[in-house]
């Protein structure tokens, strides 16, 4: 079988989930056999070129920009997956290729400026409810007026109006939150995939002895309720925070004011599932709700620790699933979460660990998304003599 991976790499001066995540789904998939042909737009590379921020503008704006199509018909893929074009493919090229193209959603930017159905602390959906101009007025991308503007000139139409989940023949969504939102703003159901994303399973057993501290992994911003956490803090309670990102100033300041309270910096990613095997437990206070399940939270899974998480995200609508930890529908009921999910941590451990098998690991991932290709090879075969 042979697969075109297409995707725009994000800048590296900003951690990116979703690089990684493409990364280790091109190994695996290498590994399991398939060939893999990876077609990138690296964003490192292209913003040193004159005239960038104007060409990715015009293109995100309008789709007129570089296309992979010459690569593809010399690979000639069985299947085209592709995984994010912003902000350095277009999009003209897709009615021009006629085999089958699988997209995988990573986040909300399809109906979203941010990418993150989040704004002024709370959920938001103004833009896919019919009001795309929401986004300029809020500069929704980066707190840029102008950086926003042609996200918007793009999503004026909502999903209609967007080139890749229309030319699809199938879409990858990352959680069954993701799943009920995009259906909900006119995503067809019967294109719809439900495929998590999975972790390596590097050998650590529910059996092992908890640590004393809580540890919370990802980035520092308000989306991510890491404001909240620190401020809700309770005071028995040790928390190590890692990550980097536009609060990381509030987290220092917060170590330096309490004595349970210790930034860790930035961790590396080949270094979370130790720090986690170590932990307490793991909190996720996401505020938003989140396009996928967060790799930290499947690493947390992995290692056989509780998790607590605050309602309202795919990881806290997973957790329950699990029965894992803890949800805690309000900050009020931070400090109860905690000591709930810990009553019996050995319970705890066991069933995280189960459903990471069941659900998050590789083969799991690999088995769903080979029965996915093949069933679109089929089709095509089925549509070729009909």
């Amino acid at each position: 079988m042979k697969v075109a991976v297409i995707h725009s790499y994000y800048s590296s001066r900003q951690s990116s989930g979703e690089n990684v995540v493409v990364d280790a789904q091109i190994r695996a998939l290498r590994r399991h056999g398939v060939d893999v042909r990876v077609i990138a737009a690296r964003t490192d590379k292209l913003e040193t070129l004159p005239g960038y921020k104007v060409r990715s503008a015009i293109n995100v704006a309008t789709g007129r920009g570089a296309s992979p199509l010459d690569e593809l018909k010399r690979f000639a893929p069985d299947i085209v997956h592709v995984h994010n074009l912003f902000p350095n493919w277009g999009h003209e090229w897709l009615g021009k290729w006629g085999g089958p193209i699988v997209a995988t959603v990573h986040n909300f930017r399809p109906v979203c400026a941010a990418g993150t159905l989040f704004r002024d602390g709370e959920h938001c959906t103004r833009c896919p409810d019919g009001n795309p101009l929401e986004s300029v007025r809020h500069s929704c991308y980066r707190g840029s007026l102008i950086a926003t503007l042609p996200l918007t000139i793009r999503n004026r139409h909502g999903l209609a109006g967007d080139r890749l989940l229309e030319r699809a023949d199938k879409v990858i969504l990352l959680s069954g939150r993701s799943r009920k939102l995009y259906t909900g703003f006119g995503l067809s159901d019967e294109k719809v995939v439900v495929i998590p994303n999975f972790v390596e399973d590097i050998g650590f057993t529910p059996e092992a002895d908890p640590g004393q501290s809580w540890v919370y992994v990802g980035r520092l911003s308000e989306e991510k309720g890491i404001t909240n956490l620190l401020k809700n803090w309770p005071a028995g309670e040790s928390l190590l925070v890692f990550g980097s990102g536009p609060l990381q100033a509030e987290v220092v300041a917060a170590e330096a004011e309490s004595s349970n309270i210790v930034y860790g910096g930035q961790l590396n990613q080949e270094d979370l599932p130790e720090v986690l095997a170590g932990a307490k437990g793991f909190v996720f206070p996401s505020e938003c709700a989140e396009g996928g399940i967060p790799l930290s939270y499947v690493e947390a899974l992995a290692a056989g620790r509780s998790i607590v998480a605050l309602a309202g995200s795919s990881a806290a609508d997973d957790l329950k699933q699990s029965g894992s930890g803890a949800v805690f529908a309000t900050w009020d009921g931070l400090q109860r979460a905690l000591s709930e999910a810990v009553e019996n941590p050995v319970l705890s451990g066991k069933l995280a660990r189960s459903h990471y098998e069941k659900n998050f690991m590789r083969d799991v991932f690999l088995a769903r998304t080979e029965t996915l290709y093949s069933e679109m090879m089929s089709e095509k075969v089925l549509n070729r003599h009909a």
